[in-house]
């Protein structure tokens, strides 16, 4: 199949209720926007378990390089004030 005969590739994100963050749920082929939408509800929202469903081009994700975790990652283990540790999240905060 030629590039101009394939059907682009969508990531799907889910967020199951107001308060949580969108989770990756998978990917799926549409020709556009609003058919990939209607696809991630009908394949990932079937039980009703979604409140908000985001659909991004796979072509549009730029991703890190697993090789190359240490430059990107390990400067921020130098640095304690980063870490979650000196804070304290009250309880009526919630999902967070």
């Amino acid at each position: 199949m030629s590039d101009q005969n394939e059907i682009p590739l969508w990531e799907v994100f889910i967020r199951p209720r107001n308060g949580l963050s969108h989770r990756h749920c998978g990917s799926l082929h549409a020709v556009d926007a609003t058919m990939a939408l209607n696809a991630a509800r009908d394949v990932y929202t079937r039980r009703g378990e979604g409140q908000s469903i985001w659909i991004v081009p796979s072509a549009d994700i730029t991703a890190s390089d697993p090789q190359e975790k240490d430059a990107n990652f390990e400067p921020s283990e130098s640095k304690i004030y980063r870490h979650p540790t000196f804070y304290e999240v009250p309880e009526e905060v919630g999902h967070m």
